[in-house]
């Protein structure tokens, strides 16, 4: 039998895949387009993601493809520099591409043993107290232990579920795509620099070879936003925008986004999950939407893999909506904020310049800007340390750097002490023995995710909290 099916190929589904693997358990991957898509709908990882690909050992794999941009002016799009000293190795915002993102988790994901299968469509569903069994579109049927759907927005797996998505629809629509245009560049910086003074929905950014990625404001909603604009469409809008449509011809690909706001109910039913946009979907602002979902397949991974090779202790699953579900909602929260922000009305205009002025104090800008690269992020592990329950970031040792010790997906006990042990769950939990000027604690431990879930010095303590996460310890001593 499959242990995991994974519905849906986009980043939230390859993560999932590939960190499900890292811990031997036999995925399929189920994906409906027979083609990786075009249509570049992210253009960037934030600074968690960056430390998520760091953590697995893909970080030069992005970084040889992305370019390092400044991390400010990304709330609402009010031009501020970024805080001084984030509390990352990485305070940068990597320029990628989603179909670069797409390919590198792919390869990731089909390296580890993952299997891909597109041109496969989920159209049923159905479970019992063993396994999930999948109907595709062909009238085969497969049969597995857990099932995820990452299958976004519009998700089969939701709606077949029967998961509520409670939330606001559309209001407004954005359309975009990639073209070439004739006018000049000095040109087109020209009107651009005009124009997003009061329209923030609006731009035109140079790619190569001529072309850009166009974006401009749709006029009203579509009924069905899964259907592209014409080219004419956009161009009407451009011109209506603009006053100009730039010389554009040569389309390459056309889509719309909207400001709908919703998040599923519950993350899961029985043996059946959501993650990414199937459980959440927002506006595009602050660009967190490819982030959250990786984010999501981060958490979810090492908790069902556990819950599959048997040392999950009681609820360790459940916590990935408890975890999760707060975060995509304050995601869903500042987002909506955003949007009423790039409002044009006198009302959201006077908040946004009073926001302006008070992201000039390092606090206030530092707290939206964590939003936004959610490093500021912490779970609820009860009272304690204030590293408790927070990702640490990646820290310099003697004898190299801390996320180069977790590319196995593994928990990891770092002990400054040297007179601690793991005895009894080392086949889970790595012991790295080995110091830290950047780090103010005896011994951390982590979480496969990177979580701090234990400081302290003591081996009685760590033996209570050992479990928490990693179950009951293997009677076979000599582990």
């Amino acid at each position: 039998m499959i242990e995991v099916i994974v519905a849906g190929g986009g980043p939230t589904g390859m993560m999932l895949a590939a960190e499900l693997r890292l811990h031997g358990v036999r995925v399929v991957l189920l994906e409906r387009d027979t083609e990786p898509t075009k249509i570049v709908r992210s253009l960037g990882l934030h600074a968690r993601s960056i430390e998520i690909m760091d953590q697995r050992g893909l970080l030069d794999r992005f970084l040889a493809l992305g370019r390092k941009h400044p991390v400010g002016g990304f709330f609402a799009g009010i031009p501020k520099p970024a805080p001084e000293r984030l509390d990352t190795a990485h305070p940068y915002v990597l320029g990628i591409a989603q179909p670069l993102t797409d390919q590198l988790l792919s390869e990731h994901a089909a390296g580890l043993g993952a299997e891909i299968r597109r041109g496969t469509e989920v159209v049923g569903l159905s479970q019992d107290d063993d396994a999930v069994t999948v109907e595709l579109a062909d009238g085969t049927q497969l049969r597995s232990r857990y099932l995820v759907g990452c299958d976004g927005g519009r998700s089969t797996v939701r709606r077949l579920l029967g998961v509520a998505f409670p939330g606001e629809p559309s209001r407004i629509e954005t359309l975009l795509g990639e073209m070439e245009l004739t006018a000049s560049p000095e040109t087109i910086t020209e009107v651009m620099t005009e124009v997003r003074k009061t329209q923030l929905r609006f731009g035109a950014m140079p790619l190569a070879d001529g072309v850009y990625r166009v974006i401009a404001p749709a006029d009203g909603v579509a009924e069905d936003r899964a259907v592209a604009p014409t080219f004419d469409e956009l161009k009407r809008q451009l011109i209506a925008t603009a006053g100009t449509d730039f010389g554009a011809h040569s389309p390459r690909w056309l889509s719309r986004f909207g400001d709908g706001t919703r998040q599923a109910e519950h993350y899961r039913v029985g043996r059946v999950l959501l993650a990414g946009d199937a459980a959440h979907i927002h506006p595009p602002a602050g660009g967190q939407g490819l982030n959250l979902g990786v984010q999501d397949a981060f958490n979810l991974g090492w908790k069902l893999a556990a819950r599959i090779n048997g040392w999950a202790p009681p609820g360790l699953l459940d916590t990935y909506e408890t975890e999760r579900h707060p975060v995509a909602a304050d995601v869903l929260d500042n987002t909506r904020a955003q949007m009423e922000l790039m409002s044009l009305d006198p009302g959201p205009q006077a908040v946004r310049r009073l926001l302006s002025q008070l992201t000039d104090f390092d606090e206030v800008s530092r707290y939206l800007t964590e939003k936004i690269i959610a490093i500021g992020i912490r779970y609820d592990f009860g009272h304690g340390d204030p590293l408790l329950g927070r990702r640490l970031r990646d820290i310099a040792l003697k004898r190299g750097r801390l996320y180069a010790q977790m590319h196995a997906g593994r928990g990891l006990l770092l002990d400054q002490t040297g007179r601690l042990s793991v005895r009894g769950w080392s086949d889970r939990v790595d012991h790295i023995i080995d110091v830290s000027e950047e780090l103010d604690a005896p011994a951390v431990l982590l979480r496969p995710d990177g979580h701090v879930a234990w400081t302290g010095e003591e081996q009685q303590d760590l033996l209570a909290h050992l479990p928490v996460w990693f179950g009951r310890p293997d009677l076979d001593t000599s582990r």
